[in-house]
């Protein structure tokens, strides 16, 4: 997993899960955008994003954007 401290946060690509953007809707809309850039499927991530909790959802935009996005809290 790559959720880091908040402490460690130097990356440009970056969300703040104890801020503003870590909230489940902006994440929601970073994945939406992240894969209409990527042509991967957001319906079936999606689904799979809210099929449970909070750190679910994470974990699930965690493991299909962390390439791309550190997440941090």
């Amino acid at each position: 997993m790559a959720i880091k401290n908040i402490d460690e946060m130097v990356v440009e690509n970056r969300i703040d899960l104890t801020g503003p953007q870590g909230n489940a809707y902006c994440l929601l809309a970073v994945a939406k955008s992240l894969c209409e850039q990527l042509g991967k499927d957001y319906e079936e991530i999606s689904k799979r994003m809210k099929s449970s909790d909070y750190e679910n959802l994470i974990e699930v935009f965690d493991s299909e954007f962390s390439d791309y996005i550190t997440l941090y809290r």
